[in-house]
């Protein structure tokens, strides 16, 4: 088990603006995603924890990986020829829950949110650049609990179990509704591939700001899901 807690992470006002394609010319609003951002600047810290598991026990509609079984029909296809993977837990940091936010404009805690959004990113690729060159990977994919409804978000309890205290480790909580804390925070399971698989392509919901692959419904008639 591994945590990168020196994640480099810089953000700009000018970043932010584009992300939101927000008005640049408009100063009330520039000035208030700068006052955002100089807060955030000073406390950023993003960061993951991880380990090197393997899959011990394969059946019909579930994979055993380091002993916690894992009931997904997609998962356990896609990891069908797979013998060692990578959990792990990625976040914005607890800091960037604690910021002060201008008073004078109730748009800030949006502005904060893309920014912790931003954050994770920073997290989560710079973890899957890391995996792929410590142990001279090719090609990686991911999976997370709740993506889809083949692997429900419940089954983040048995991940988070691979790891122990994970609070203690970057400052990630696990509710009882399993709902993680910070929010801005992502679990999962990177796995090599061949094939580039996105859990977006088995799901139909058209309208989603997250959308990282068009759906296929031949791919989703492949694993079996209904929508």
């Amino acid at each position: 088990m591994q945590i990168l807690d020196d994640i480099p992470f810089s953000v700009v006002t000018e970043d932010v603006l584009k992300h939101l394609r927000l008005d640049a010319d408009d100063e009330d609003i520039v000035s208030v995603v700068d006052k955002v951002v100089k807060s955030v600047r000073q406390v950023a810290r993003p960061r993951a924890v991880y380990k090197a598991s393997y899959v011990n026990d394969k059946c019909e509609d579930s994979v055993a990986i380091d002993g916690r079984v894992f009931s997904s029909r997609v998962l356990r296809a896609n990891l069908d020829n797979v013998a060692r993977v990578f959990p792990y837990v990625a976040t914005c940091g607890r800091e960037l829950d604690e910021v002060e936010l201008p008073s004078d404009d109730f748009l800030a805690p949006y502005y904060l949110d893309t920014i912790k959004q931003m954050a994770l990113g920073a997290a989560t690729s710079y973890l899957g650049n890391y995996l792929q060159k410590q142990y001279a990977l090719g090609q990686m994919s991911s999976m997370n609990p709740g993506a889809l409804q083949d692997w429900p978000i419940t089954q983040q309890a048995p991940l988070f179990e691979l790891f122990g205290d994970v609070k203690d480790l970057i400052g990630v909580e696990l509710t009882d509704s399993f709902v993680m804390v910070p929010t801005k925070s992502l679990a999962g399971i990177y796995f090599p591939t061949e094939v580039n698989f996105q859990s977006c392509q088995l799901c139909p919901r058209e309208r989603c700001e997250d959308r990282r692959a068009p759906y296929s419904p031949k791919l989703a008639e492949k694993y079996g899901i209904k929508e």
